[in-house]
């Protein structure tokens, strides 16, 4: 970026250097009472908010969640959803790289450092909608947008309940804005470092007594070097991105206490790591329809489908040549769920219902030696869960009981994995066993209103997650070290206790504290089986022990927000995997927090900074290679111009912190440097 405009943007912020957005725009601690209402069914008095679903349950708090608003999705340095989810401590990613310099298929997401592998171990939500990868498991950020989302909440823990399998780690619920949220347009287009540039938009027309929302975001950059400088050579190359998607959102009320919501999405996404023709491609079409009644009888009622495809190109780090390409590796997800929730009392709210999900996908892969193919594979299968659950919250007074069990049935069927030569001569043509089986679990929880400063709240929780078709079948190199598939893997199986308090000791001021002790059997990891060479495997088990801390404080314009985390995660094996024991997972730091200062004087105007530490950690299942801890510094700069106008300036990596995302052996990759960016917002 030219010298003088880089100037012109830090005299822009620094002249605040620890303050931050206004207070509805950051992570606040579960208070006894959701403390905003992008999850309720409606406002104050008798208006009903039509697109939202059902309302909480009132025992949701014993579970100890984060809710993060809409302010704070669209007012982030780096306009990035995935890193404003890093506000909730413990919040993790296989590595430390965002959506755009990491490759697609690195980031799952878990919670507690329940790490070890790349497949997510939190369950991720998009107004119901399950919206991981079918194939892998990971997260599509980049569909992602800011502006189309009216909250997230966060629960740390295993989900059961109506959540269903995979929540071993955690729950991430976001929410599609609603009406009041959506101007008729808006829109806002930024220029950054890096020949970076981002344009995005909303077109929000009232259609009867309901709405539509047409959206769409195209970004594009020339990236930075992950490559330190003492280790780039010829074909290194920057870590360049493209990408868009395009969203529909309709909401049609059928009645007064019903209202029918659709939701389609199309996005792509194109990414070069390390080397020139290291790219690689992510496409999705995804659709779901909703049927949300609010009436005696209510009823949340959708049925969604995923179209996937993924494609990457590995480029030798010795001769710069491309090695393997896997060029084809298109999935569908199919899934729905039933929710009723019948009149048992003003005491109770039972909910029972039944939800279930396919995924189907398969890979298509060439090897290289030189300029000739010398492999082709082709491998792939489905999976299943089928459940019903049944839970209930009940209040007793300033005492409110939570519980629920639910039963799946689950499948892993038609896995296969097939070799032949170049020349198309038949060398490997295995076809694995089906399997299938039924997993019970359930969760209990108890909130205590101590009185109106104090709040006591306790939780214990069982959960499992199916291995991805990735895991079970899928190969893949980060060069030099190959990882094998494992068709044999067993099912995750999580146990797990917590307690915490909530205070509120004045005005404005909300403080959790939180302790945990989860257990997770059969924990799949990527583990070491010879040099440059490992397997996913499950070890016995991955226990993860400690403490979270949030904090929320609004004093008129001023807020302060923070997030601590001390996860103590260990892994159990014997066996093959013995030498593991007793050894901290792979990519699963220690400490972590993150903490934002904000002023907001007068409407419109909004200064915001961010302070992020992510401690240590190991790159490897052996300890060998260590990411060391990084503190990084975000700070954002609103200023209105005009009447729905406004100058948006923004710094990721204020001070240029280096944050390494990778090392094999000392071969390192790294994040995000200091990153400029200036805008203007129409809303």
């Amino acid at each position: 970026m030219p010298r003088p405009f880089s100037l012109s943007l830090i005299a822009l912020i620094c002249p605040w250097p620890a303050v931050a957005q206004q207070s509805a725009g950051h992570a606040s601690a579960q208070a006894p009472i959701p403390p905003v209402p992008i999850f309720t069914a409606s406002d104050t008095g008798d208006i009903v908010v039509i697109g939202t679903g059902l309302p909480l349950p009132p025992g949701t708090p014993a579970y100890g969640s984060v809710v993060i608003d809409r302010d704070r999705l669209t007012d982030e340095a780096s306009g990035r959803v995935e890193n404003v989810l890093k506000d909730v401590a413990g919040f993790q990613q296989f590595r430390r790289s965002d959506s755009r310099s990491a490759n697609p298929s690195a980031q799952g997401v878990t919670l507690r450092s329940l790490g070890g592998n790349a497949s997510s171990r939190t369950l991720v939500l998009l107004d119901g909608v399950p919206i991981a990868d079918p194939f892998f498991g990971y997260v599509p950020f980049t569909a992602l947008v800011g502006d189309r989302l009216g909250g997230a909440r966060i629960t740390r823990g295993g989900g059961s309940g109506p959540f269903g399998a995979g929540a071993v780690a955690g729950t991430i619920e976001l929410v599609s804005a609603t009406r009041r949220d959506l101007p008729f347009v808006s829109g806002d287009a930024f220029y950054g470092s890096d020949n970076a540039m981002s344009v995005s938009g909303n077109v929000s027309p009232d259609l009867g007594g309901g709405y539509a929302t047409v959206s769409g975001r195209f970004e594009r950059g020339d990236g930075f070097f992950t490559t330190p400088p003492s280790q780039r050579v010829g074909a290194s190359a920057r870590a360049r991105y493209r990408d868009w998607s395009a969203g529909l959102r309709t909401v049609a009320p059928l009645d007064a206490e019903t209202d029918l919501q659709f939701r389609g999405l199309l996005f792509g996404d194109n990414r070069t790591l390390r080397f020139t023709g290291a790219d690689s491609s992510s496409q999705g079409q995804d659709a779901s329809i909703r049927l949300v009644h609010r009436g005696t009888w209510q009823v949340d009622a959708l049925a969604y489908v995923q179209a996937r495809n993924f494609s990457n190109k590995v480029i030798s780090a010795t001769s710069f040549r491309l090695t393997l390409d896997q060029r084809n590796t298109p999935s569908t997800g199919i899934g729905g769920k039933i929710e009723i929730r019948p009149p048992v009392g003003p005491d109770h709210v039972l909910r029972i219902g039944v939800d279930a999900r396919l995924a189907e996908g398969e890979l298509f892969e060439d090897a290289y030696t030189g300029l000739a193919v010398t492999t082709r594979r082709n491998a792939g299968g489905k999976t299943s869960t089928a459940g019903l659950f049944v839970e209930d919250d009940w209040s007793i007074g300033n005492l409110i009981l939570t519980g629920g069990v639910r039963g799946d049935r689950w499948t892993i069927a038609d896995g296969f994995f097939r070799e032949r030569s170049g020349t198309g001569l038949s060398t490997v043509n295995n076809n694995f066993a089906d399997r299938d089986g039924f997993e019970g679990t359930g969760r209990v929880g108890a909130l205590f209103h101590a009185s109106d400063v104090v709040a006591l709240r306790a939780a214990a929780y069982t959960g499992f997650r199916l291995p991805t078709l990735n895991e079970l079948y899928r190969p893949f190199v980060v060069f030099p070290i190959t990882t094998q598939a494992n068709a044999n893997l067993a099912l995750e199986k999580l146990k797990g206790v917590e307690a915490g308090i909530d205070f509120k000791p004045a005005r404005g001021v909300s403080i959790g504290l939180t302790a945990f002790y989860n257990r997770l059997d059969d924990a799949i990891a990527n583990v070491t089986i010879a040099p440059n060479l490992r397997q996913r495997r499950n070890v016995d088990a991955i226990v993860a022990k400690g403490v979270e801390l949030t904090a929320d404080m609004r004093f008129g314009s001023v807020s302060f927000d923070a997030a601590y985390a001390f996860s103590d995660s260990k892994v159990l094996a014997s066996g093959i995997s013995a030498g593991l024991d007793g050894f901290t997972p792979a990519q699963s730091p220690r400490h972590s927090a993150s903490a934002t200062l904000g002023w907001a004087p007068v409407s419109g105007l909004a200064l915001s900074a961010t302070v992020r530490y992510v401690g240590a950690q190991f790159e490897d299942d052996l300890e060998k290679d260590v990411l060391r801890d990084a503190l990084t510094v975000d700070a954002t700069a609103r200023l209105p111009v005009m009447k729905h106008v406004s100058i948006i300036g923004r710094v990721e990596n204020l001070f240029d912190e280096t944050v390494v995302t990778r090392n094999a052996g000392g071969s390192m990759d790294y994040g995000t440097p200091q990153t400029f960016w200036i805008g203007i917002r129409f809303n």
